[in-house]
């Protein structure tokens, strides 16, 4: 189990009747208890799952469902049909089910005992006639849920559902997340923004916007001693020229006022109970204000960069959307080793096979994705409303594979974007003085970024090297939302009649409801 989880817990109810007797149903009960056993002393599954008895009745699977919404542990129901199991039984517990939902198709034992299988044998072992009833009901009644297939003591099996349980774990730190917005979207940009109402209806996080003035109350607050001591963490995290540790000098002066910024951003986050924020660099507060040293002198793009590295969510220039999901990501991909971070479509290299996209922002890239230790320096920033020496950590991404991801608005849905990329090896920028990566979206720079394009997608996006389209299918298919994937299989053509598809099923079924 993976400590950071340790809170959460996965249901498991397996479905039976009474047809057989009582000593098939403890037959049942014995069975699904090593199963669960089982699943939990795998070491694959990164959340505990707890054996909750079998369903006989319809009146039993409603208890049980309503006891999962109702327990705050709970983030997830696994079914399995040990039986035979009529579905009619599963109806009334189906339709107030709120938790997340998989449906395991598997069986107590691996293979027919050939030899000794007999009608009992055959009565009480009815997987492969049980999973079918209540995939039935489950698809006639349009439920939600993943289906994992297999043998559940095989490794792949157990590695489905420990996906399928970061997902859901991510779901419900969604559920209570509060997106804090320092300045409002900037210069009508429209794919970061979209509908906030609609957002916290089918995602489930909540966007409120707070003056920048509000802020600099806190930056008033902050103590010199904690940002002496925070500006000696600097210095022992990162790689830095030993200049920048003198305290006349004017690159000093500039670490110690982004240190007396993530103090305060931390406090406000932390006072008002928010997962993410999203900043914009036209909105810093007023120039008096920071001329009299009690504001912001530049921007916050060092403690951006931390508080990413902690797993708060971020998104430049007032892109809640990334910031709701750059938490997603970190929130799911928790005990696992490569890292991940927001990032942006910044300037292309065309290199025939090779053709990739330089992948940056200003300053707000997460050092988790640093192929080794960052250096922390100061360099002028010549945009927006403090142009001005400012501190940053620079470093270049890790080579190797990943898959980045965006949610975009499309009026009448979400549509989640999730592409496949290659990080590749990028050569030196002296004269560019930030954190980087370079990548090659798949199958090719000219399918995946066109592919990303006429699907709407972000010049932003969340992007992780321990993530996989499995993930960000069950994430969609727990909101229900659309979700559309470019990776090494994409035929341009063909992605774009799915997207036509698409469309006409949701205006479809926008008509139905």
């Amino acid at each position: 189990m993976v400590k950071a989880f340790e809170n959460f817990e996965v249901w498991f109810i397996t479905g039976a009747q009474l047809l057989y007797g009582g000593d098939a149903v403890a037959q049942v009960d014995g069975h699904s208890k090593e199963m669960v056993d089982g699943l939990n002393n795998s070491g694959r599954l990164p959340i505990k799952v707890v054996y909750k008895g079998t369903a006989n009745s319809s009146k039993e699977v409603t208890e049980l469902f309503a006891a999962a919404n109702n327990e705050k542990k709970c983030i997830g129901v696994i079914t399995w049909m040990h039986t035979f199991s009529p579905a009619k039984m599963w109806i009334h517990g189906l339709q107030i089910l709120h938790k997340p939902l998989l449906h395991l198709h598997t069986q107590f034992n691996d293979e027919i005992p050939w030899n000794s299988i007999d009608m009992d044998f055959m009565n009480l072992n009815q997987s492969a006639h049980g999973d079918r009833e209540f995939g039935h009901i489950i698809a006639r009644m349009r439920i939600r849920r993943k289906l994992v297939v297999g043998y559940w003591k095989e490794a792949k099996t157990q590695e489905h559902i420990a996906v399928w349980e970061r997902v859901c774990a991510a779901w419900a730190d969604a559920q209570d997340m509060l997106i804090i917005r320092f300045g409002d979207q900037m210069n009508n940009v429209a794919v970061t923004d979209g509908d906030k109402v609609a957002a916290e209806q089918v995602l489930g996080y909540h966007v409120d916007y707070c003056p920048f003035s509000e802020v600099l109350e806190y930056f008033k607050a902050i103590n010199d001693e904690d940002v002496n001591n925070l500006v000696a963490t600097y210095f022992t995290e990162y790689e830095h020229d030993s200049e920048l540790e003198d305290k006349s000098s004017t690159a000093y002066k500039k670490v110690w006022n982004a240190a007396k910024a993530e103090l305060a951003l931390r406090a406000i986050l932390k006072a008002k109970g928010a997962k993410g924020f999203t900043t914009n660099f036209d909105d810093l507060g007023d120039v008096a204000v920071e001329e009299s040293g009690m504001g912001f002198d530049q921007i916050p793009g060092l403690a951006s960069q931390r508080l990413m590295a902690e797993g708060y969510g971020f998104g430049a220039e007032g892109d809640w959307k990334s910031a709701a999901l750059y938490r997603t990501v970190w929130f799911m991909t928790q005990g696992m080793d490569n890292g991940c971070s927001f990032l942006e479509d910044y300037t292309l290299n065309f290199n025939g096979e090779q053709s990739a996209i330089l992948q940056s922002h200003m300053l707000e890239v997460s050092p988790l994705i640093a192929a080794a230790k960052p250096r922390l320096e100061v360099h002028f920033l010549g945009i927006g409303v403090r142009k001005s020496e400012t501190a940053r950590l620079v470093f270049t991404s890790k080579v190797g594979k990943g898959v980045t991801a965006t949610v975009v608005d499309l009026g009448n849905r979400f549509r989640m974007i999730v592409n496949d990329v290659k990080c590749i090896e990028p050569k030196p920028l002296p004269k560019l003085p930030v954190a980087s990566a370079l990548w090659v979206p798949q199958p090719n720079f000219e399918v995946g970024a066109g592919c990303w394009i006429y699907a709407g997608g972000t010049h932003h996006s969340c992007f992780s090297y321990d993530l996989t389209d499995e993930y960000w299918q069950d994430y969609a298919e727990i909101a229900g939302i659309e979700c559309v994937f470019i990776n090494e299989n994409t035929k341009v053509d063909e992605f774009r009649k799915e997207l036509r598809f698409n469309e006409v099923y949701y205006m479809l079924n926008k008509a139905l409801l």
